[in-house]
């Protein structure tokens, strides 16, 4: 409609404009902090650990752990000291229900995350001091790190 010379728009649309302007204008601010609060959130790292025993050759009767977690090394030189040793007879009771923990939680597929491998460990093998007691000190920086006890 046109009133001498001047166009006249209707005030609904204008507002329905208006509207429409503002709640777009809004879920894009919205939008826009919700990734900002996502991009900020901690990062999880999963890294993926394991526990072997394996010899060290065929004709001998030396065993060694290998742990494939790059922060075991340095967690077991700050937390292990020769005050805290036990006894071969203490580790080797204590592995074995660490170890039948370890490959319960495996089998069920329970801490997939951390717990990627079986372990053969044998109680009537002696694995000796050495092996033991790295394999304990493990079970303890997965408790540690991982919140995982399996004592």
């Amino acid at each position: 409609m046109t009133y001498s010379g001047i166009v006249y728009v209707p005030v609904c649309n204008y507002v329905k404009c208006v509207k429409k302007s503002i709640t777009m204008k809004l879920s894009f601010f919205i939008g826009i902090m919700a990734l900002m609060v996502w991009s900020c959130s901690p990062v999880k790292v999963t890294t993926k650990t394991s526990a072997q025993l394996a010899k060290n050759s065929q004709d001998s009767t030396e065993y060694e752990v290998i742990i494939i977690d790059n922060g075991f090394d340095l967690w077991f030189l700050t937390n292990y000291s020769e005050s805290k040793d036990r006894s071969n007879e203490y580790y080797r009771s204590k592995n074995m229900v660490a170890v039948a923990n370890w490959n319960n939680y495996f089998y069920l597929g329970r801490y997939n995350r951390v717990i990627e491998s079986y372990i053969d460990y044998r109680p009537d093998t002696d694995y000796g001091i050495d092996v033991n007691r790295k394999l304990f000190w493990y079970f303890k920086y997965v408790k540690s790190e991982y919140g995982i006890n399996l004592f």
